[in-house]
């Protein structure tokens, strides 16, 4: 997934840094297993009760998947969003079948298991398009496109047109702001770095507005990065130093070592290289304490061989 272009990587999957977040993990997987043995007595519901239970639990289950997703916690997020999509299709929920398919295909592709990836945006397109809903339809269509644009199986401005229109069937506020991330990223590829900022500050105006405080640390980390490639050192620490404000509210360590990592990169390429080591040590720190060996040694490289 990496792109030899880019200035600063996209955050990728780690595990959880702190004791308590682990113990936070571990105690939603044994309450998650348990609901699973109490209800896995029987492979199909019985009533409209059952039916509705299981739609009760998917939604919950769906948040939480993703909540941990947004932690960095992926093969939690997996399991869970296993048995939610389970329960989306014994429930025979279209529009949960379709969030879940969504959200299932974030995870394996940061779990750079890339073709199971888009077989669940495929089937959240085929889905939609049977329940006949313009708006899935069209969020479904945009996560696909997404994907393309970071395989580069598709060219951005292919994407950037492909997702305009799309994103005219688009109400909702949080797939709203995820079609501004998408076009940024695209106007991104092509070069277009103030119109690609201008796009991702739309999704951040959303995301600050609402809330929704994963994404919006997402929307300042790719702003640093745009601005870095266009040269404005000072403009992506100042980004940088945004991101790792939110992530720490919310103690998102795998989004903290990244921007860190990032930030590393940005003093680097001005010359800073005392301001540099200290951000790469802070960074290799987080990932020390992940028991992420990979990107550890992938900061000592970097600072060893002073690329």
């Amino acid at each position: 997934m990496k792109n030899n272009n880019k200035i600063l990587s996209d955050k990728l999957p780690v595990y959880t840094l702190r004791l308590t977040q682990i113990l936070k993990q571990l105690i939603i997987f044994l309450f998650f297993t348990l609901i699973v043995v109490y209800t896995s007595c029987s492979s199909a519901p019985k009533n409209r009760g059952d039916i509705d239970t299981l739609r009760s639990q998917g939604e919950t289950w769906l948040e939480t998947g993703n909540k941990q997703a947004g932690l960095g916690a992926f093969e939690n997020a997996l399991s869970i969003l296993t048995e939610t999509k389970r329960n989306a299709i014994l429930a025979d929920d279209s529009s949960l079948i379709i969030r879940v398919c969504l959200s299932r295909g974030n995870v394996l592709f940061s779990l750079a298991r890339t073709d199971e990836a888009f077989a669940e945006w495929d089937h959240a397109v085929a889905e939609a398009q049977r329940l006949g809903n313009a708006e899935l339809l069209s969020v479904s269509r945009i996560y696909h496109a997404r994907g393309n644009l970071i395989t580069q199986r598709q060219n951005a401005q292919s994407v950037l047109s492909e997702v305009t229109t799309l994103s005219t069937h688009i109400t909702n506020a949080r797939y709203t702001a995820f079609s501004w991330q998408v076009r940024g990223l695209a106007l991104r590829a092509m070069g277009s770095y103030s119109e690609a900022e201008s796009a991702m500050r739309r999704s951040l105006d959303i995301n600050e507005r609402g809330s929704y405080l994963e994404s919006a640390s997402y929307d300042w980390y790719t702003i640093a990065s745009i601005r870095s490639l266009a040269g404005n050192f000072s403009g992506a620490i100042s980004a940088l130093e945004s991101s790792i404000a939110i992530d720490r509210r919310i103690e998102n360590s795998w989004g903290l070592a990244a921007s860190y990592r990032a930030s590393g990169d940005v003093h680097r390429r001005a010359g800073r290289s005392d301001e540099a080591a200290e951000a790469y040590a802070r960074a290799r720190m987080i990932y020390a304490a992940m028991g992420n060996d990979h990107e550890t040694a992938e900061i000592d490289r970097r600072t060893n061989n002073n690329e």
